[in-house]
Formats: C-alpha cells, structure tokens, sequence
C-alpha cells in the first residue's frame, strides 16, 4: 500500500499537462499574470494544471468556456494512471480491516481517533450539510446572478444554474462587488519578503521563540533556507525547519510540512531536536515584480508554519507522540486555529507592505478584507463536506467506482454532479496520503480551533505572549503524549463545544 501512494503522489507530480489559451479566451485574467505565461508558436498563452496557474484562471477568467475545459482537465488529471491505484487501495484497505476483526476501513481508523466510530462522524457530516442547505442555496441565487450578467456581456448562453467550474469565479466576484475585495490591488500588499518577515516575528512574539537563519547550510535546492529555532527566556535549542517556497518541475505540488527528525529523548538523556520541511508552492517572482501573494495564499502560509511549529515545540518522550502526532481528526485544529491571525488587522499590518514603497494597506481596505471573512462560508464549507462524504463513502465499502461516489456526494451537496468523464479522486491526493477515511477531520478540528480562538486569544489579543504561552503548553508541547479532548480541557477550562465556530461563520 505504502508504494501504491508513492506511484500515485508520483504521477500527480510528474504531469505536465498546459492547455493553451488566447488573450480573448482569458478574458478578465490580470495583465500582470497573462504576461507571466509563456507562449507557443501561434502565440496563444500556455495554461498549466499546478495552482499558479490554475487558480487565477478559475478565479478571474470571466469566459465560462475557458474556466470548463480548465476544470474538466483538473478534474481528469492523472486519471486514467491512478483511479486504478487508488480503487486498489480502497480494496487493500478493506481486506486489511477485516483482518484485524473490523467492519470496514473506516472503522479500523476511527477507532483511535477523537471521533470514534463512522456512525459519529456520518451524523457530524450529515448535521453540516443540512445547516448548511439554506446558506447554501442563498449563495448560488447570488452566484446566478452575477452569471446571468456576465453571460449576456460575453455572447454566451446562460444555462440558469451553477455548474463546477463556475464556483470559484463566482466566490471571487462576490467578495470584489459585495466586499468591494480587489484581490489582484490587495496582493500588492503582500510580497512574499513581507509576510515572511512578518509571520516569522509573530511566531516569535505570541510562543515566546527566537528563529536565527542557518547560512550556507546543505540544501536542496538554491531557494531552500533552514532556520534554527530556540526559547527566547531559556535559550534552549528546540529545532530546525527548512523552507521551500517556490513551484519547480518535479516538486511535490501542494502545500505540507514534513517531519525529517521526530523530537524525543535519547537514551543517554539528551533531547533530540524536531527538524521538518515547509514545502509550498507560491508563485515565483517576475522580472519586474517580486513574489505577491493573494491572501488566501497568505492564510496557507499561516497554516503550514502551525505545522512547522507543531513539530518543533512539542516536547515528548518517544518519537511514536512527537510534533503532529495527534489523532488525526485533530491534527489541523493548531494551525486551523492559527489562520485566525490572518483576518485580525493588528497581525495582517504586521505582514504587509506596498511592494513598491512598503506602504501599508489603506485602511478601508483592510476594513474590507477583514469583513470579507464571511463572504461565501456556505459554498467553501460545503466544498470540504462534499471531499468529506466522498473519504467516508470509499471507506466504508470493500470496492468503490471512485469517479461516481465522488459525483454522488458532488451531487448531494452541492446540487450538480461532477463533470461527466471526470475523476477528481485520481488528482485527491489526501485519499493516497495519509487521510483515508479522516478527511473530515479539516471540519471537525475547525470547529475546536474556533473553540480555542474565540476562548483564548480574542480578548487577550492575538500577540498576547501569555495566551501564547498557555497554548505552546497545553496543545503543542505534549505532542500526541495526551489525548485531543484532554488537551482542549487544559486550555480551556471546560468542555468544548460548536458555539464558537457557528458564530465565526456567522450562523450563530
């Protein structure tokens, strides 16, 4: 099974599949990012399937036409080379369960997970998609509009309903005329030597470290920097983690940090240091414009170095407890709960700056950005149901037809199927990675990490050392050593509970 998901991570990473596209065919694309594209022959603009690409083109392109063949070929990627592995890993892990003496895969995992059994996390799923129903159907009314509009605009047949490809553009324009949200002007505020620098100096301030960056060391490749990180009161060597930005051929395609070096103790007594990796994938600097990232770009950013964080301050005794080695269905909630310094404006000014003057973002922009949270909530969480349902449905089976259990729970969440020929379980790369049966583990550790937000560090405020330091104690210092539940308990003085995440999607 290991060597079945290396082949199938392998080929997600090895594909080269572009589509080409002319100037009029990427109708509402930034002049910046069409210039960026290279070009062939006839001079028609070269599109690939990695997330620099592919998502301004979904986001921004107004020509419905485009976005669909760009999302069917997403959707298809890779399929014909890994639904069979993963259809074989599904059979695998079904065969292995029984062995062990349970039902289905599902439960096998479950079982030592916060959640416990696959009737919990069915109702927990099911509860999601009928509350968010409603919202749900508020926002596409809103989406039909725009489309209705833009359609009649473009000389294209509007089809009276939302379709896959339509999504993502749609969110977008919502937040740019609702929010008033210009993406494309907001990303000027954050070049990537910017948010670096800032997101570097708060993980230092709110956990009490000191980061010193590790100069002429081995690397793998010439962007690649390592840093070493210490207590700042103690002065104890705690870590190191490298950094990997940037997108490059043959390069894991996504955004993960990876553990190098669990930390524990030796058998003499020593500590071993926790090193890990940050690999992303961020769009490269130009000849006339640095690294911008979009802030949802910054918001992943956050995210990942949470992880980083996790692995490096965690202080347990065995390897098997180290950094993330949490239950699964709690391994986000840290760094879930760390994205929330990414809508606060006294942490966003921090990260920011006009890459031209370093200016900082105007405030009735920030005012904007800052609201804009709310703005599509039913459609993103209604997206992470749909993967959610799909993990759950696949592994509760002995065999599945992947491409049409994903179109069915395409379907009963979000109302359409998925595109007719499609797979995008060949291209899901959580289902060969480690999140077998514990997708909805995003959602259901979103939920304790609005928990933990809303409890800790709203009032005392999001560079407050001492809420910092309560949490660095209590949830990443035991590692996976102390039970999720238990841990929560410790930071928050009581049993936790769902209000605050329903308030923090505005549903409260």
């Amino acid at each position: 099974m290991s060597s079945l998901g290396i082949e199938f991570q392998n080929n997600m990473n090895e594909d080269k599949t572009a589509l080409y596209f002319t100037t009029n065919q990427l109708k509402g694309c930034s002049t910046d990012f069409i210039k960026g594209l290279e070009k062939n022959e006839e001079g028609a603009h070269k599109v690939t399937l990695q997330y620099p690409c592919l998502y301004p083109v979904l986001k921004q392109c107004c020509i419905g036409e485009t976005r669909k063949q760009l999302l069917v070929t997403r959707y298809s990627m890779c399929k014909d080379l890994n639904t069979p592995i993963l259809e074989e890993l599904v059979k695998l892990r079904a065969e292995k369960a029984a062995l062990l003496g349970y039902p289905t895969h599902s439960d096998f995992i479950l079982d030592a997970r916060m959640a416990k059994t696959k009737d919990t996390v069915k109702n927990f799923l099911s509860d999601m998609v009928s509350k968010m129903k409603g919202p749900l159907e508020t926002e596409f009314d809103g989406f039909l509009k725009i489309k209705e509009r833009e359609c009649a605009e473009n000389g294209e047949n509007f089809s009276g309903d939302i379709q896959p490809w339509d999504i993502y553009h749609y969110m977008q324009v919502v937040e740019k005329e609702n929010y008033s949200v210009d993406t494309e002007l907001l990303k000027e505020y954050f070049p990537m030597n910017l948010v670096t620098k800032g997101l570097l100096q708060i993980y230092q301030d709110i956990f009490n470290l000191r980061f010193e960056e590790v100069k002429d060391a081995p690397v793998w490749h010439n962007e690649v920097q390592l840093f070493s990180v210490f207590d700042k009161t103690s002065d104890a060597f705690l870590g190191q983690f490298y950094m990997d930005l940037h997108p490059r051929d043959g390069k894991y395609g996504h955004a993960a940090v990876f553990g190098l070096q669990p930390g524990c103790m030796k058998p003499e007594g020593e500590r071993q240091p926790a090193v890990c990796a940050l690999v992303c994938n961020f769009t490269a600097a130009t000849a006339d414009k640095p690294s911008l990232l979009y802030h949802s770009e910054v918001e992943t950013y956050f995210h990942e170095f949470g992880h980083a964080m996790h692995q490096i301050c965690s202080q347990t005794e065995h390897t098997y407890f180290s950094g993330t080695a949490v239950e699964r269905d709690f391994v986000e909630a840290p760094s879930q709960m760390l994205e929330n310094w990414c809508w606060e404006k006294e942490s966003l000014k921090m990260m920011s700056g006009h890459y031209k003057d370093g200016s900082p973002i105007p405030d009735e922009l920030l005012e904007k950005l800052v609201n804009s949270k709310l703005a599509n909530v039913a459609t993103t969480t209604c997206r992470q149901l749909v993967f959610g349902l799909f993990d759950q449905d696949i592994h509760t089976r002995d065999t599945a037809d992947t491409a049409q259990c994903f179109s069915n729970a395409h379907r009963l969440v979000m109302g359409n199927p998925a595109p007719e020929g499609t797979n995008f379980a060949a291209q899901f790369g959580h289902m060969a990675g480690g999140y077998d049966a514990q997708y909805y583990g995003y959602m259901w550790s979103e939920v304790y990490s609005e928990d933990m937000f809303q409890s800790v560090f709203k009032d005392s405020g999001v560079l407050s050392t001492e809420a910092g330091q309560k949490y660095r104690r209590c949830i990443l210092q035991p590692g996976g050593s102390v039970d999720a539940f238990d841990m929560l308990r410790n930071m928050l003085g009581r049993e936790p509970n769902s209000e605050a995440f329903f308030k923090a999607k505005g549903f409260a």
